[in-house]
């Protein structure tokens, strides 16, 4: 198989790798000056065509201009950098905790509900309840320090703790 011939930019004169969707007639780089070039020639052919070089003359045009700045005012006071807007994000990024391994595991099982999972949020507590079977806050807590003690076991390598899938959320002690 040969390697297909890389092209040389029509600006700087370099050898670059096309991109795949454009191979057929990209002519320069993706360099910030040969874009520039890029655009300068395209707008060269665009207005060198008949239909176009009347293109920003004439009253109709005037009107054109007129009614888009209506539309838009004080464009050009703004920045070149709000012009383009950023888009929204349907959900805001989550900021994931590290994972921390204790080495005692019965400091843990003294502890309250709500210092158990004093950083954690609330769906987490729903969600227990949800798979119990039991909104009691004493099933809640009886279930999640075993489930922190079967995360602790499978992170420090000791595999599952014995613990059985029925065990973890039977709610009788």
């Amino acid at each position: 198989m040969t390697r297909p011939e890389l092209p040389k930019c029509l600006c700087c004169k370099k050898l670059f790798r096309v991109d795949p969707r454009n191979a057929r007639h990209q002519k320069y780089c993706s360099e910030l000056s040969c874009r520039k070039a890029s655009k300068a020639a395209s707008r060269c052919v665009w207005l060198a065509k008949p239909e176009n070089q009347d293109y920003f003359r004439g009253p109709e045009n005037v009107v054109r201009v007129q009614a888009w700045r209506a539309t838009h005012p004080e464009y050009w006071r703004r920045p070149a950098v709000q012009r383009v807007q950023k888009p929204i994000a349907l959900q805001d990024l989550c900021q994931t905790q590290a994972v921390e391994i204790a080495e005692d595991s019965q400091s843990m099982s003294q502890s309250a509900l709500q210092d158990l999972l004093v950083d954690q949020p609330a769906v987490l507590i729903g969600f227990i309840a949800q798979f119990t079977g039991s909104a009691l806050q004493d099933d809640i807590v009886r279930s999640t320090r075993r489930l922190v003690e079967l995360g602790q076991d499978i992170l420090a390598g000791r595999g599952g703790g014995g613990h059985q899938t029925g065990d973890l959320f039977r709610t009788s002690a």
